[in-house]
């Protein structure tokens, strides 16, 4: 791990943000950060698409901000452009840190198998990649969860770069917001399937105060730190199907190396 002081002078920090295979929603979250004016007065973007068409890509940077997951081979070239030409690699939202929504098939079709599925017999001018996380294929730094991340994430991020320290990743799940914030546990009293115990937190458990279980946006909790097999035991107790469980984590877990493990404790492989 690197810190921006390492990196810097009396300079202002310049900062790349980048995208690849994305929904664009975490470039445009940064972008409309309510103070993201005061921002770029103590930084300088060299590249920024959403912001400014003079942006280049690959510029050289303190600090890169990538969004995405690596599903083409351009992606890749492009990542590994970027972390040739940056300091400090940021993996920003769901797609960039997890792999996103689109590697759900991880290990259960191949890539041919989901093009023929959505384009048919057509051709496109990208050769598709099975969809991975940026880090299976460089170093990354630090990690922004979130689909996208929220605001105050970006910006304690930023702001411990311009002082010179860095953010330190959340290690706790979203049920820990959960019951600070006094509700009820609708996993426990009814059962609804909820992923918040596995989920890394920082969305002040938005969708479960609406009565919404938590469907694990922000990926799973890192460090080894998600127990999947002792939500799993829960939800087999609440008459939940392996094959709808696993389903349910791979959305935004697929790439999680224990996933099938844990759940093979408490289905049994055969189920």
């Amino acid at each position: 791990m690197v810190t921006l002081a390492e990196c810097l002078g009396d300079c202002k920090p310049k900062i790349g943000v980048y995208a690849l295979t994305s929904c664009y929603g975490c470039q445009l979250m940064l972008a409309t950060v309510q103070k993201i004016l005061d921002i770029a007065k103590n930084v300088s973007f060299e590249s920024f698409y959403m912001l400014s068409s003079e942006s280049r890509m690959p510029a050289d940077v303190d600090i890169a901000f990538v969004e995405g997951s690596v599903s083409t081979e351009k992606d890749l070239e492009e990542l590994m452009e970027i972390r040739k030409h940056s300091r400090i690699v940021v993996a920003m939202g769901a797609c960039a840190v997890n792999g996103g929504v689109q590697s759900w098939s991880e290990g259960e079709k191949t890539c041919d198998e989901l093009h023929k599925a959505v384009y048919g017999d057509e051709k496109i001018d990208m050769k598709p990649l099975q969809a991975t996380p940026i880090d299976k294929h460089v170093e990354v730094d630090y990690y922004i969860h979130g689909c996208p991340p929220e605001e105050d994430e970006l910006m304690y991020s930023i702001s411990t770069f311009l002082f010179g320290t860095f953010p330190e990743r959340v290690d706790y799940p979203v049920c820990a917001e959960c019951r600070l914030k006094g509700n009820p546990c609708i996993l426990i009293e009814r059962g609804a399937p909820c992923l918040g115990p596995v989920t890394t937190a920082g969305c002040d458990a938005r969708c479960i105060s609406f009565d919404t279980p938590c469907v694990g946006c922000r990926g799973p909790v890192p460090f080894d730190t998600a127990w999947f097999d002792s939500l799993a035991m829960v939800f087999k107790k609440k008459g939940l199907s392996k094959d709808y469980v696993r389903d349910r984590m791979r959305i935004f877990g697929a790439h999680e190396d224990k996933l099938d493990e844990m759940l093979d404790k408490i289905y049994g492989g055969n189920e």
